[in-house]
């Protein structure tokens, strides 16, 4: 079976987190306006977009860094 890589699960992680809060709570929330309602999702989804691109940069940075240790330790 393949590994999923921790910028994946993470995200998922945080996507279930981020529908089932805003499925629960939303709804109940009577002081806000659904516009405020709705753009405090859209952001909490595009800060969980954002963070899944610098993991995904991060561990490809960290996979060149091993592929030229790798390359140094064999000469």
């Amino acid at each position: 079976m393949k590994k999923i890589k921790k910028s994946t699960g993470l995200t998922i992680a945080l996507l279930i987190y981020v529908s089932a809060t805003a499925a629960y709570f939303l709804p109940r929330n009577t002081e806000i306006s659904n516009t405020e309602k709705y753009v405090t999702v859209a952001a909490s989804y595009v800060i969980v977009l954002v963070l899944w691109l610098v993991l995904r940069k991060k561990e490809e940075l960290q996979r060149k860094r091993r592929e030229e240790d790798e390359k140094r330790k064999e000469l």
